[in-house]
């Protein structure tokens, strides 16, 4: 064994170049990979573990309290399918001032009476202060990452009592804002009663909704006013790791493909051009079983390595990653649990170099059958080359001689060639793929037409003091389309509503001046009367509302049913837009809270923010920017694209020293009839562009496949449907690099060893035969 070792490190350490492909290959598969699986494997579990420690209800159902009793909805829940079950807890929906935004409320919160954070169901996370012991105290529902330094501090009811916050707890169900002790519920005038259950069918939506209707069918009509299933918001926690997750799965999978490719390739080339050293070694007695060790030796070294420190960095990588896709409202608690499954890091520590040992055995077998008279023959006499027949019809095609010479040279070695090939198509799938996603995710950013260009907010701080504008609202919307280079402006309102029957709040947004200007329509219509709506795609699918239906919204003991009339492309989940009057119906005192601003073409940003802050004080000025989300995939998939695309290049590289290694004899006779260097360089790169042209003609497509078959799942990981401007991207300024990408690659693998292959002389080819 220790022969076998000795032998295998010679021939790491002596074939640098081949050590150095495998390494960077498995290094950036295994850590694409890494990502991939720990993004698929996050969009579920940390939630599940988080939800099981807490014990969390599988649904949260509201009933109506004047249509239902205690007694009633206790008697209803004992039935078989109910696991366990807590409550019923008294309800109660409160309008909250502005100003209770310092303690991380607004708009309409839901308090519930419980009498302290455990119980058989629903096991709140209280990580500050303490559960109220008596009337006149609260606990807020805060992630940890807050402080707490509210503790002590007085909120006033709106036309009730005053609460001090003597606790903050966190809900990862929430199923409340804030509790009291349920002697408080009284002073708060509940009209709802709280119920947790967990049923023991709890795998899909329809067995939750059979098991929610059994428990109800006893119960006089209509006494349920609301529910909320786990299963919602664990697809809402999951959504953008489902939307990461299946481009990095891609470009994991072509990161193996090539792996495995360039790894067959190294190792045919490696035993093909080593028949010397192959004899060499069986005649100083080593036996088959221990020539195939060597080469199976030779690129495990560089293998696990790769794969080793591929590992780490992915983890690495996740980390921050993870955190930026579960930025959100169960952060505090699932930040806890985020992080690389065990069985991911094993899969890539044990698989990827298990791929890399498969895809060399078949040349290492060669190697072991070959004998030493033969190996050692095979090395040093001449080879007929194969391609001279083709090159011959080359020839007759009135082409220079050393294009005509290269254009034959990959029919010479077509297994090397096709594995070059192949290797080259996935470089150019990649690069067609991701200008692909990157075209579509540009389209995507700008909501698929001119946006607005600056967002001016009401309000703003100077020198640490708040200061109000001057003007009024419709005065303010006068001015700032007044001010040279605006075109249009449209004014935005954003407030609260809660929708009736449920704890769920939606933010209810006002547009006054026309449709958002960043919003997409992808479905229905936009509003046309008062009472019309429309709301994005998550917010339809995940409550389970279709074009037409009526919903009821209540903000300060007012209700309005508004139509759903049209589905946008807005990834916010509680989002729900109507125009000026259908906003008022339901707050006649809301206000704009901000003024969007287009401008027309060729005005200055900064120009006209200082002309906004100079006509009032009190506005903040902000101009648009890019989504982070799309910047972060974007940015991602063109770091993984260079990297697939550097190692494509580093096959066609080896393929090209190989064959300048092979053909060394063919060299030294070229040149002894006069080939220049400069031919010697043209007849390699051609042969290698040759490769790159068929492997852009064939990986184009490939790559407009996976485009199809990839965006739409990354999509529906969050809920939206990208409409077919935004997908049908496949025009010659995309098309273009793409096409080239392939040639590019050759060339640039084959541009060193080409350069090499011209520096050689025909003594030196010569002395070395």
């Amino acid at each position: 064994m220790s022969a076998v070792w000795l032998a295998a490190r010679a021939a790491v350490r002596r074939r640098r170049l081949q050590t150095l492909v495998i390494w960077l290959v498995t290094l950036v598969s295994t850590g694409s990979l890494v990502v991939a699986l720990g993004l698929v494997d996050a969009a579920s579990a940390p939630f599940d573990h988080a939800f099981e420690r807490l014990h969390g209800p599988h649904v949260v159902a509201a009933f109506d309290r004047g249509k239902v009793s205690d007694a009633q909805v206790t008697r209803a829940a004992r039935r078989p399918g109910v696991e366990a079950v807590a409550g019923p807890f008294p309800q109660a929906t409160l309008g909250v001032p502005r100003g209770a935004a310092d303690f991380g409320l607004g708009g309409e919160i839901t308090v519930v009476g419980r009498s302290g954070p455990g119980g058989p169901v629903d096991r709140v996370d209280l990580w500050a202060g303490r559960w109220p012991a008596r009337p006149g105290e609260m606990v807020l529902n805060r992630q940890r990452d807050w402080t707490a330094d509210d503790l002590g501090r007085t909120f006033r009811v709106p036309s009730g009592p005053k609460l001090t916050i003597v606790g903050f707890a966190f809900d990862l169900s929430h199923t409340a804002d804030a509790w009291v002790t349920p002697a408080q519920m009284g002073a708060l005038h509940p009209t709802g009663r709280q119920m947790l259950f967990r049923f023991r069918d709890a795998s899909t939506q329809d067995g939750l909704r059979a098991e929610l209707s059994g428990v109800t069918a006893g119960l006089p009509r209509g006494a349920l006013a609301g529910s909320q299933t786990y299963l919602s918001l664990k697809h809402r926690i999951g959504s953008n790791a489902r939307a990461y997750a299946p481009y990095l799965m891609a470009f994991g999978v072509l990161g193996i493909l090539v792996a495995v490719l360039i790894v067959a390739n190294v190792v045919g080339g490696a035993v093909v051009s080593g028949f010397r050293h192959i004899g060499i070694l069986k005649a100083v007695g080593f036996t088959p079983g221990q020539v195939l060790g060597v080469y199976l030796l030779m690129i495990s070294v560089p293998a696990v390595l790769g794969c080793a420190l591929g590992t780490w960095a992915g983890n690495l990588l996740a980390r921050p990653f993870l955190r930026f896709v579960f930025s959100g409202p169960a952060s505090g608690v699932l930040h806890g649990t985020l992080g690389i499954a065990p069985w991911v890091n094993l899969l890539a520590l044990l698989g990827m170099p298990l791929v890399c040992v498969l895809a060399a055995l078949g040349p290492s077998v060669r190697a072991r059958r070959l004998s030493a008279a033969r190996a050692i023959s095979a090395g040093s006499a001449p080879r007929a080359g194969r391609a001279l027949g083709i090159q011959r019809r080359l020839a007759g095609a009135r082409l220079p001689r050393s294009v005509s010479l290269g254009m034959g040279l990959p029919f010479a070695r077509p297994a090397r060639s096709a594995l070059t090939l192949a290797a080259v198509v996935l470089g150019v799938t990649t690069v067609t793929f991701a200008t692909g996603l990157a075209a579509t995710l540009s389209s995507y950013g700008t909501g698929g037409r001119p946006t607005y260009d600056v967002t001016v907010y009401v309000g703003a701080f100077r020198h640490g003091t708040e200061v109000r504008p001057v003007h009024g609202d419709r005065e303010l919307q006068a001015l700032l389309g007044s001010l040279p280079g605006a075109s249009h402006v449209t004014a935005r309102s954003d407030d609260e509503a809660v929708l009736a029957g449920s704890t769920q709040v939606v933010m209810f947004e006002g547009r006054r001046g026309g449709p958002s200007l960043d919003s997409v329509l992808t479905k229905g219509r936009w509003m046309h009367r008062t009472g019309e709506v429309v709301a994005g795609s998550p917010f339809l699918r995940r409550n389970g509302v279709r074009l037409g239906d009526r919903l009821r919204l209540r903000k300060d003991g007012r209700e309005e049913q508004v139509t759903v009339v049209g589905e946008t492309m807005d990834t916010d989940d509680r989002l729900v837009v109507g125009d000026w009057p259908t906003v008022t119906a339901l707050m006649p005192g809301v206000r704009p809270i901000a003024y969007h601003v287009k401008l027309r073409a060729g005005t200055d940003r900064k120009a006209y923010a200082r002309a906004v802050e100079a006509a009032d004080p009190g506005l903040f000025v902000q101009p648009s920017g890019s989504n982070s989300v799309t910047g972060t995939i974007v940015g991602s998939a063109t770091a993984l694209t260079l990297m697939l695309a550097l190692v494509a290049s580093l096959g066609v590289f080896n393929t090209a020293v190989l064959n300048t290694h092979d053909r060394r004899r063919d060299l030294g006779m070229l040149k002894s009839i006069g080939m220049t260097p400069r031919q010697v360089t043209v007849m390699t790169v051609t042969s290698m562009a040759v490769l790159g042209a068929l492997g852009s003609l064939l990986g184009v497509p490939l790559g407009i496949a996976a485009h199809r078959v990839v965006v739409p799942r990354m999509a529906a990981g969050v809920d939206i449907t990208l409409p077919p401007s935004m997908t049908d991207v496949w025009h010659a300024p995309v098309l273009a690099p793409a096409a080239l990408a392939g040639v590019v690659i050759a060339v640039l693998g084959a541009l060193v060893p080409a350069r090499r292959a011209a520096r050689l002389t025909v003594a030196e080819v010569l002395r070395n035969e």
